[in-house]
């Protein structure tokens, strides 16, 4: 296969993704809750008016590009600081030519780039100069501002939070990097819309990965009479996955999830981990496979076995923590564990018909024996009047009547015999029992 180098030319020796970056909001995509017309950052930005701000978002989202762009915008004199490769006598060198731009009535915009890889100490290096002035600072995290940055430091900072990219987002960029001058507009690419659509999906969100991955498999693209031509085969190649055109906005995604949902809803193991493997390998996002998981284990185990739900919600957590591929195995614990739970709809079917109920009666005042009554008028006006404390009784249980009169003789819960909810049977019953006297 011949392979035609787009990078001869030293002109375009950077990567795609740099050749790319829009120099003005009008080029920039996503965020439209930040930039949107009338919307404040794009405000702040258009005036010249930026104040001290932390952008926090994924990566590949725009943080960087923002930050170019009001170093295009402003008429202050910007600096560009990285936290991996700077400390304290950097910050401090820094520091001191901003306080005497500053003497010279000259403002200073700092840009710090991964600014939660900076400890404590050379955080509260930037905050007396924020406080008086000196600086503007931009920081761009990754990491949630609350437990990274310095509560001092965060407290002068107005946070921004950066959405991952949508799939439509990624695709209006790619589609721009095949005509663009800039990216390959001046090669004929011949690249199908589901590949590009591929390419979206495989992202994530990632505006960066997006652009990386298109500029591989063009530079490895089948090249015929000065066309090159992208394949599937070329760009599974590329990302290492064989399922590039699964889409997770798509019907397959809906199939996939409801095959796994099925399969341990019927306690079957060994399917249910054969459909999340189907998903993780096509790119599924592990984020929402546990999110599903959390949901299941309410709606289908419910009070069968009360520990799945925190046994899940620990999967959602080491998904976070571990990412993929590492978390793989979690998800495979958690699918495995409900698989194998005792199952009960209960919960699901109770709320279902008490969401009827209150919606029909949402006029229904709270009964006055369950009112709280903090000031004379209310206890006036009986409200409180008539409640008994449990806590009083040595059987913890009263006869006081909790629901609406209207609804008085409705059962919701109806707890079945499986697993651990047969316990909780028996005691229901017995505290029914208890109530009516018998």
């Amino acid at each position: 296969m011949e392979q035609l180098s787009l990078f001869d030319d030293r002109k375009t020796i950077a990567p795609l993704a740099s050749r790319l970056r829009p120099d003005s909001l009008d080029g920039f995509i996503g965020q439209e809750h930040l930039l949107g017309k009338d919307r404040l950052l794009r405000r702040l930005i258009d005036a010249d008016q930026i104040s001290s701000m932390i952008f926090w978002g994924p990566p590949g989202v725009g943080k960087t590009t923002l930050a170019n762009i009001i170093a295009n915008k402003t008429h202050a004199s910007f600096i560009n600081f990285s936290a991996v490769t700077s400390g304290i006598k950097e910050i401090r060198e820094v520091m001191a030519r901003a306080e005497d731009s500053r003497i010279m009535g000259i403002k200073t915009v700092l840009f710090v780039d991964e600014i939660h890889r900076f400890n404590k100490a050379q955080q509260d290096a930037f905050l007396p100069f924020v406080e008086k002035g000196s600086i503007i600072l931009i920081g761009a995290t990754t990491e949630n501002p609350s437990f990274e940055i310095n509560a001092a430091l965060l407290s002068r900072c107005k946070v921004f939070v950066l959405k991952p990219l949508t799939t439509d987002h990624i695709r209006e960029l790619l589609a721009g990097a095949v005509k663009n001058p800039k990216g390959f507009g001046q090669t004929e690419i011949a690249i199908t819309d589901d590949l590009l659509n591929a390419i979206a999906v495989f992202s994530n969100g990632d505006a960066r990965t997006a652009l990386n991955t298109l500029e591989m498999a063009v530079t490895n693209g089948a090249v015929s009479a000065g066309k090159i031509t992208v394949t599937e085969e070329i760009l599974e190649q590329c990302t290492s996955r064989k399922s590039l055109l699964y889409d997770k906005n798509g019907e397959e995604h809906y199939n996939l999830i409801s095959a796994l949902h099925k399969c341990m809803r019927n306690s079957d193991p060994d399917a249910a981990l054969y459909w999340l493997a189907r998903m993780l390998e096509a790119g599924e996002d592990p984020l929402y496979i546990a999110r599903r998981l959390i949901r299941f284990a309410s709606e289908d185990v419910g009070m069968a076995d009360s520990q799945a739900l925190p046994l899940a919600v620990s999967v959602y957590q080491a998904c976070h923590f571990n990412g993929m591929p590492e978390c793989n195995v979690n998800l495979a614990h958690a699918v495995t564990y409900l698989s194998l739970a005792p199952k009960s709809n209960a919960l699901y079917t109770a709320y279902g018909e008490c969401r009827e109920d209150a919606l029909r009666t949402l006029a229904e005042p709270v009964p006055l024996q369950l009112r709280n009554a903090p000031t004379k008028l209310m206890k006036e006006l009986h409200y409180g009047e008539g409640y008994e404390y449990a806590h009083d009784t040595e059987e913890k249980l009263t006869h006081m009547s909790c629901i609406p009169d209207s609804l008085r003789d409705r059962t919701y819960y109806r707890p079945t015999v499986q697993g651990a909810e047969a316990d909780v049977k028996e005691r229901l019953e017995r505290i029914k029992k208890w109530k009516s006297g018998t």
